[in-house]
Parts: structure tokens; C-alpha cells; sequence
């Protein structure tokens, strides 16, 4: 089995968010960590395009180098999307007509695909649903993928929106059906918490 644990990057990347820019001795004394490990942090970030670096110089000498988000790592640090997420699905609830309610839902789903695709890759479902739990983890949910590589289950060890899925079960649906546009293979939900499992499972038909 292969867990994906929350990045550590994400602490760096919220301070940046925060205070940014900064430089690295800035950050090193921020975090309690050697400017060794940030510059180690700092590389894996860079090749992401979650940063950049610019050069200020101050005097003569080699110029110092601070570092911000780009435009990819503001949209990755957002603190408001579950209140976002909340509101706007309460809304959609409200509408009472089923097949304008069902196709909004599927919109909202195909966005959320097109958004997430590219970074979802491989040829078999097991190597698709392996680079799926990597995007989810760099979002703070932790997924793991287990199963022989003809019957690949994906494990949701923490829910995206435990809010939200308390209060409308739903809501796994579009999940559901999220995880089975990016596969490229119809998925169900084959345990969920909601049925007093302690997680939720995704296999495909």
C-alpha cells in the first residue's frame, strides 16, 4: 500500500502566502529549520511553478534572492474553499427542478476535470488512480491506492469536505464522479463513512 501524506511543503508555501516575499534565512527562522532544508523545500517548489525567485540586489556583491508565490501557488494556498464549497453547493441544492440541478452538477464536475487532468497521468487505471492520490495529497487529503493492479482501490483517509459531507451525504456523489471522469473509468463508492466505515473507497465497476 502507498499512503500519501500532506506535503511539508505547505507550511513554506503559507508563509509566503502571508509574509512573502522572503528570503531564505527569513524562512529558515520562521519555520525553526536549517536554510539548508528550506533551499532543499525551496527547489522542489520552483519545479512545481508553485514560486519564483527574485534577484535584489543590494550594494555590490552577489545579489540576494527573495522568493513569492506565482500565480499557481495563490491559487493552491486559498484558505476559504470549504466556506466557498458550502455555500455554493447549499445553493444548488435549492433548485428544485432535478434535470437543471443534475445538469449544473455535471458542469461543475467537468470544471473541476479540466482544472485537475493534466496533472493526472498513466496508462492503466492502477497508475492513474497512483497520480490522483499524489495531486489530492499536495491538497492536503490523504489518499492511498491498494489492490492488485487489476482491481486498484482508491482510499480517502480523510474527507475533503467533512462539513459537507456530514450534512449532505451527496456530495460523494460528485466525487464519485469526479474521480471516474479523471480516471477514464466508471468508479463506485464501495465503503464510505457514512455507512460507519472509518473511510471512504472508490473502485472501478
Amino acid at each position: 500500500m502507498s499512503t500519501f501524506a500532506p506535503t511539508s511543503d505547505a507550511d513554506l508555501l503559507d508563509l509566503l502566502r502571508c509574509d512573502g516575499p522572503l528570503g531564505v534565512v527569513e524562512m529558515a527562522e520562521a519555520v525553526d529549520v536549517t536554510p539548508t532544508a528550506i533551499r532543499q523545500r525551496l527547489s522542489r517548489l520552483l519545479a512545481r511553478d508553485l514560486i519564483q525567485r527574485e534577484a535584489e540586489r543590494c550594494g555590490r556583491g552577489r545579489p540576494r534572492h527573495r522568493y513569492r508565490l506565482t500565480n499557481k501557488g495563490l491559487r493552491l494556498t486559498g484558505s476559504n474553499f470549504t466556506d466557498l464549497a458550502l455555500a455554493l453547493w447549499s445553493q444548488l441544492k435549492t433548485i428544485e427542478d432535478e434535470e437543471v440541478r443534475s445538469e449544473l452538477i455535471g458542469r461543475v464536475v467537468s470544471a473541476l476535470a479540466d482544472g485537475y487532468a493534466a496533472e493526472v497521468r498513466g496508462v492503466t487505471v492502477a497508475e492513474r488512480m497512483q497520480s490522483l492520490a499524489r495531486l489530492l495529497s499536495r491538497r492536503r487529503v490523504p489518499f492511498s491506492v491498494n489492490g492488485p493492479p487489476a482491481e486498484p482501490v482508491l482510499t480517502a483517509h480523510a474527507c475533503p469536505y467533512p462539513d459537507l459531507a456530514a450534512s449532505d451525504p451527496s456530495i460523494c456523489d460528485l466525487e464519485r464522479m469526479l474521480f471516474s471522469e479523471l480516471l477514464g473509468e466508471e468508479v463506485q463508492l464501495t465503503q464510505s463513512k457514512e455507512e460507519g466505515r472509518t473511510r471512504c473507497q472508490f473502485q472501478p465497476n
